[in-house]
């Protein structure tokens, strides 16, 4: 698939093409990254095409987030990443699939079946951004956006063997971003490579005043026009805490480090709260969050409606149990729960004191090294159905969540490609994307 460094370039005939292209291989792909209707993969709108996670509104666009309830809804309006699209001669084509309302990590949880990995198609994309990084790692769209709430651009784009950034929380608009937790989500670019990446970044990222979380700390300069594979950093690793992953893991993880030295990187042995901590603030966080953000959906005011309900108990009732997938399900009640009297200081409270500590102890590594490397889960993509066990699906998330507990931008990018992808993340301060950018971009031109 042709890079969109490239695309931007090409006049709107030979785009137009390209359009027509990747609409066919959409149709015919065994992936089941791209959910299939007739207006999404319309080529009426100029620009180049850029495939759209289904929690991201496009005007006019039916937008679900994966799940039957929201069957039906039509967005009103575009997202605010959508119009920045589009003020550069970009254009939101096809939706992606994704986990249900972004609740999980492997795809599986959606309503229209599960993403399947282009590398191999007996096992998950990875999630909850899977459809939007298959897509661009099986070369049937050029870039993506995806959102990533503790880990849900950069796993998936580790499984599939792509380039995925979570920027830091506040430097792209989260208005139009259908929120599973709204202290945690970010919209990101996923790519096929590290330029693509930056270039995709610049163009989405800024402040916005619809966006009450949106900061005005986001610089407007180009990170693309200014990206320097040759700069050298300190480099944080994590000897300690890597064991919690398999051997391959291991392997690719140490052979990084080594890579690094050779380059010229200065390495520095760190330490952090052991990840269980990460973990058990994070769930805690965004179920609450979520139960709160999906209490809208009850029937009356979006998408789709149960029939033959006699009262307004029986309407969100039937409706939701209708409507939500088991994990939402299981989500929206454990945040009930741990906001409900009796049990919101005993888990609520003292998860956002844990919080707070991370990115304390964030802060105080930054003052140590400039950047922070380590793997993306403590496994390849596993089969389909394997990873279907709830406790097994959030102990997958283990490296990647802190990253959003403490606002961090972090990059995933291939640092294996066979037999399967594995994927390494860089971390780094706020809005700092162009170090971890140049060194992603150094790391990709020596692997």
């Amino acid at each position: 698939m042709i890079k969109l460094r490239d695309a931007i370039n090409l006049d709107r005939e030979k785009i137009q093409e390209i359009k027509l292209q990747i609409a066919q291989l959409a149709k015919d792909s065994a992936l089941n990254a791209y959910i299939l209707d007739n207006n999404s993969l319309s080529t009426a709108n100029e620009g180049v095409p850029i495939l759209i996670k289904d929690n991201i509104n496009v005007k006019d666009w039916e937008i679900t987030c994966a799940s039957k309830i929201l069957k039906g809804y039509k967005s009103p309006y575009n997202a605010s990443v959508i119009n920045n699209l589009i003020s550069n001669n970009l254009t939101p084509f096809g939706r992606s699939n994704m986990d249900e309302f972004a609740m999980g990590s492997t795809s599986e949880s959606s309503c229209y079946g599960v993403t399947k990995n282009p590398k191999d198609t007996s096992r998950v994309s990875g999630g909850s951004s899977g459809g939007s990084a298959a897509a661009v790692a099986g070369g049937i769209a050029i870039a993506a956006l995806g959102s990533d709430t503790g880990g849900s651009i950069r796993q998936p784009a580790g499984y599939c063997g792509c380039v995925g950034l979570k920027p830091t929380y506040g430097s792209v608009s989260r208005y139009g971003l259908i929120a599973y937790s709204s202290s945690l989500d970010q919209i990101g670019p996923i790519t096929q490579d590290v330029r693509d990446c930056a270039l995709l970044f610049d163009y989405i990222k800024g402040y916005d005043k619809l966006d009450s979380t949106s900061s005005k700390k986001v610089q407007n300069e180009s990170i693309f026009k200014n990206l320097n594979p040759n700069r050298k950093f300190k480099i944080g690793v994590l000897n300690r805490l890597i064991k919690n992953s398999n051997k391959e893991i291991q392997d690719a993880y140490y052979n990084l480090i080594d890579l690094l030295k050779k380059l010229g990187h200065n390495i520095k042995e760190i330490d952090m709260l052991d990840l269980d901590y990460h973990i058990s603030s994070y769930y805690i966080t965004s179920m609450a969050e979520a139960s709160s953000n999906l209490a809208r959906f009850d029937g009356i005011r979006y998408g789709s409606r149960a029939k033959d309900i006699e009262n307004i108990k029986d309407l969100f009732l039937k409706t939701r149990t209708e409507g939500f997938g088991e994990e939402v399900k299981r989500r929206i009640l454990i945040g009930n729960f741990v906001l409900s009297s009796g049990y919101y200081d005993a888990y609520y409270l003292k998860a956002q004191k844990v919080r707070d500590y991370i990115k304390f102890q964030y802060d105080e590594i930054f003052k140590e090294v400039d950047i922070i490397i380590s793997p993306i889960a403590p496994n390849v993509a596993p089969k389909i159905g394997e990873g279907t066990n709830p406790l097994e699906m959030y102990l997958s998330d283990i490296y990647t969540i802190g990253v959003n507990l403490a606002g961090l931008p972090s990059i995933c990018i291939p640092i294996i490609e066979k037999p399967l992808p594995i994927g390494m993340q860089f971390i780094t301060s706020h809005f700092k994307e162009q170090d971890i950018l140049d060194l992603a971009l150094n790391v990709e031109g020596n692997l």
